[in-house]
């Protein structure tokens, strides 16, 4: 897996864990990896935009709602939307960059065994 995967996953672990301090980490890490270029730029910006959403618990955010209630079905119909939208000849390497984390969040959080059980609770249908 490219390091710069890994460290999405690990960005993703951390957001879930609500671990805002690890995930501004994490992000920082991946900005330097993504450079500062249009494509970097907004790579930057969408994963800027899962901790602000977090944060602020904007409940209108996919992200927020991905997290807060763990839809594998919506990951997949979003992943495969994002990668759609890669495809097309007229965006620009912002938009590249920006879809880009998109999918490789999207990716990382398909691949999480784990995600149903968060801070210590279980949902009603999970033994303990």
């Amino acid at each position: 897996m490219p390091a710069r995967e890994m460290r999405m996953e690990m960005f993703l672990r951390a957001l879930m864990r609500r671990d805002f301090n690890k995930a501004k980490s994490h992000l920082e890490k991946l900005e330097k990896m993504v450079g500062n270029d249009e494509w970097g730029r907004g790579y930057s910006r969408a994963i800027n935009g899962f901790i602000s959403a977090l944060k602020d618990n904007d409940t209108d955010a996919l992200i927020v709602q991905l997290v807060k209630e763990v839809d594998h079905e919506k990951a997949k119909q979003l992943l495969e939307h994002f990668e759609g939208i890669l495809k097309h000849e007229f965006r620009d390497e912002y938009e590249k960059g920006y879809y880009t984390a998109w999918i490789e969040f999207l990716r990382a959080y398909l691949t999480q065994k784990t995600l149903g059980v968060r801070r210590g609770k279980r949902g009603a249908n999970e033994k303990a």
